[in-house]
């Protein structure tokens, strides 16, 4: 028996989708989901995304990390599966659907798609001077922000662990891991994803969530961020009225790689 499935990448973050309206697809076997997401054995992603029917809106996303776990919102994920959704011919030029944050818009123009997130409310964002000086943002996931001077030469991977180990208490559930750095006014960002347990070539949440941070610690001076990540630029837009960013936009490039077929009998 044979999987038809899609690969598609958002500025170099990359997923696996399955169009599952019919509800074929066992959301409960996480080895098929392991599997599937193995870039030595399998189809290789950041994740495993699921498009299914929903009574109400234009279709339900169902995200999987590439460790099976399924938490948090996925914000490149969501503008792939959107492109993927105008290609089955589910939607136009726009989108309303359902993530496990809940219900989100998105715009579709050639192959930009930009995904309206949730409100992020300025008074849940922690700040930790604990010798890492991070700020924490949920931005449909949870995501730690520190800045650092020089962005491209240290090893995200050790660090990230350390890290991680200083705030499980903090964290419990896990937590993304963001560097960035801002100079000239031209913002760089690298992500270390809880889920994936590496270095992913860009990340949707975690661009929103710096661009609040860059906001709230007054190093931005505009509702508008151009964000450059190793996998490309996202853009980032948002408004701050009292206490609540609201109106936050996510756009940024969308390919679909190739599709194929995954033998579910091996």
């Amino acid at each position: 028996m044979a999987l038809k499935f899609y690969k598609y990448q958002g500025t170099g973050n990359d997923f696996i989708i399955v169009d599952n309206r019919n509800l074929t697809f066992d959301k409960n076997n996480s080895l098929l989901i392991q599997k599937l997401c193995n870039r030595k054995t399998g189809v290789g992603s950041d994740g495993l995304i699921l498009l299914e029917n929903h009574k109400n809106l234009d279709f339900k996303m169902v995200y999987f990390n590439a460790d099976s776990s399924e938490s948090g919102f996925c914000g490149n994920g969501s503008r792939c599966i959107t492109h993927f959704a105008k290609f089955l011919g589910i939607v136009k030029d726009s989108a309303r659907f359902e993530a496990i944050d809940g219900i989100h818009q998105a715009k579709i123009i050639d192959d930009a798609i930009s995904v309206k997130m949730n409100n992020i409310d300025a008074l849940k964002i922690k700040h930790f001077n604990n010798g890492y000086n991070a700020t924490f943002v949920d931005s449909g996931s949870p995501h730690l922000l520190i800045q650092k001077s020089d962005i491209n030469n240290f090893d995200i991977i050790d660090e990230s662990k350390s890290i991680k180990n200083h705030f499980k208490k903090n964290f419990t559930k896990g937590v993304n891991i963001n560097y960035f750095s801002v100079s000239n006014e031209e913002v760089n960002l690298r992500t270390y994803e809880r889920g994936v347990e590496d270095e992913t070539l860009s990340c949707g949440t975690g661009a929103v969530a710096l661009a609040v941070c860059l906001e709230i610690n007054s190093k931005i001076n505009n509702d508008k961020v151009l964000i450059y990540t190793k996998g490309g630029e996202l853009k980032v837009s948002l408004k701050k009225i009292e206490s609540t960013y609201s109106d936050i936009w996510l756009s940024g490039g969308v390919e679909l790689v190739y599709s194929g077929e995954y033998n579910l009998d091996k």
